[in-house]
């Protein structure tokens, strides 16, 4: 394949993660000796199946995220066109995106997961739907996008439900304490263990696209077994979700007693950020591939359908 074409921009709220994801992407194909295409995705969604259409490409690199980028609608209007596209297919992605699939596969799987709740905005105004502290977060968004800690004595919970604006569906999730560990997969390797340090109370937007906003332990400083098990649970869920590609899997570890500690799976995110601050690119170097060698790679396992 010599020609890709790249779908950046989209209608998420991670359109400017995704433009600065793109930027690096078409950057670093043309650097590989791709021909490249850029495609700035908007709302017009015939213009972009137009711009697909005319431009023939071999393959599509997929540098969106979010919603209508990573949760399988992209990918149905790909597959429809027949085109080759980097990361996950429909079904993969739509699960992934759903935190309530997604923790029904892991469960089904006999990963480790914190307890959790789905709720409607007006039951989160009502009552706690977890003992605190507890996590809410958005179902179906990504980047950490409307994450809060509800912990004792934080009288924001109605606040939170009645300015809710992410959807009908709320995720309620145990807080972990401890740390934030991360793992990125590649084909069939999972590839390290990044620990993320921030500032910020817990790893939020800010902290994970600011230039200073986190600071990326690789390789992790953790417990061996603890490393070996984040790198075997993160290819599993990758396997059981179906995912192709390259994925991401967020941990939280608790050695708050002590370590080994436990580890929670938190989610798997199918398209992870390809941005300069970016957690997959760096893991990947840490194996010495760099960051054009890692896009063409992806290209070069493009598929469609399932």
């Amino acid at each position: 394949m010599t020609h890709v074409a790249v779908l950046y921009g989209g209608v998420s709220a991670e359109r400017e993660v995704s433009l600065s994801s793109g930027r690096q992407v078409i950057a670093a194909l043309r650097a590989a000796g791709f021909a490249v295409t850029p495609i700035e995705v908007t709302e017009d969604l015939p213009a972009t199946i137009g711009a697909l259409a005319a431009a023939r490409p071999e393959a599509v690199f997929n540098a969106l995220h979010g919603r209508f980028g990573e949760d399988g609608c992209i990918q149905g209007v790909l597959d429809w066109m027949g085109l080759p596209y980097t990361h996950s297919g429909v079904r993969a992605s739509a699960m992934a995106m759903d935190k309530s699939a997604a923790k029904a596969v892991f469960q089904a799987h006999g990963l480790p997961v914190a307890a959790h709740r789905v709720v409607s905005p007006e039951e989160l105004a009502e009552a706690d739907p977890l003992p605190r502290p507890y996590v809410v977060k958005p179902v179906d968004e990504g980047s950490s996008v409307g994450v809060a800690i509800l912990r004792e004595g934080d009288n924001r919970r109605r606040e939170i439900a009645l300015s809710w604006r992410h959807g009908p569906r709320i995720m309620a999730e145990s807080y972990i304490p401890g740390r934030e560990l991360t793992v990125a997969v590649m084909g069939e390797r999972a590839l390290a263990v990044t620990e993320i340090a921030t500032e910020a109370g817990f790893y939020d937007y800010e902290a994970k696209y600011a230039a200073g906003g986190s600071r990326h332990l690789l390789p992790a400083p953790v417990h061996p077994a603890i490393a070996e098990e984040a790198m075997r649970v993160a290819l599993a869920a990758h396997r059981a979700l179906g995912c192709r590609g390259v994925s991401r899997a967020d941990f939280r570890y608790d050695d708050t007693a002590g370590e080994p500690g436990r580890l929670y799976l938190l989610e798997v995110n199918t398209q992870p950020g390809m941005t300069p601050t970016s957690l997959l690119p760096e893991q990947a170097a840490h194996h010495g591939i760099g960051f054009p060698e890692l896009c063409a790679w992806m290209v070069r396992e493009a598929r469609h359908g399932a």
